[in-house]
């Protein structure tokens, strides 16, 4: 029957593209968009400065590589305060339109599907709101990459309370929000290992919308 047929799911790349294209995150149809979790001031703005003062707690500048770096947002106010700032994204037309929009001697940008292609080498790999869109298969291969690096700053948003985690998906638009999940990079099945873990901040949203955390994990 109908009901019973498996859901066939696109490569990342091409829905992401399809996010982009069809300015599924929002915005007014001109450029890109990469959604409230990049815009809005309120999200927008506690990151920016927790993340400024974790960057600027080191004596010599570190070198960042920004998983996901979407719209780049955010990361344009993170450059100033590294050695080096790596910016990856899946989809092709959007890397293309940051490198001629986003200039300065220490940046770069890269097109890469992290759960298949090899990762620039850095300190600290930001992932931020990355992960919840992607199948477990593919967190996983992300997470073995991830031991690489010092320093992991990750922000997902999850349900407010209690709730049952790493529900799988279909990677794409949506998030395990809609099965009342969240993903937990320390839960099963991923069981990531880390030497410390912090949290960094954590934003409420309204009308019961989940929260967004972000934490910093050191792996080594």
């Amino acid at each position: 029957m109908k009901n019973n047929e498996t859901k066939t799911p696109w490569p990342t790349k091409a829905a992401m593209e399809q996010v982009y294209n069809m300015n599924l995150w929002g915005g007014n149809g001109a450029g890109f968009y990469s959604g409230d979790g990049s815009h809005n001031p309120k999200l927008v703005n506690p990151y920016i400065d927790s993340l400024t003062s974790f960057l600027t707690s080191f004596k010599n500048p570190i070198t960042v590589c920004d998983l996901g770096c979407g719209d780049f947002n955010i990361g344009k106010e993170l450059v100033p305060y590294t050695k080096s700032y790596i910016a990856v994204d899946v989809v092709t037309d959007l890397i293309a339109y940051n490198k001629e929009t986003f200039k300065k001697d220490n940046l770069q940008f890269l097109c890469l599907d992290l759960a298949v292609d090899s990762l620039p080498t850095g300190d600290c790999a930001i992932l931020r709101q990355v992960l919840q869109h992607l199948s477990n298969a593919e967190v996983q291969s992300i997470l073995n990459k991830l031991s690489a690096f010092k320093y992991i700053i990750l922000t997902e948003h999850i349900p407010e309370g209690n709730f049952i985690p790493n529900k799988d998906i279909i990677s794409g638009q949506g998030i395990r929000l809609k099965k009342q999940s969240g993903l937990n990079i320390m839960a099963s099945p991923f069981n990531f290992k880390t030497k410390a873990e912090k949290h960094l901040l954590s934003v409420v949203l309204e009308n019961g919308k989940g929260v967004i955390i972000t934490t910093l994990y050191e792996v080594y």
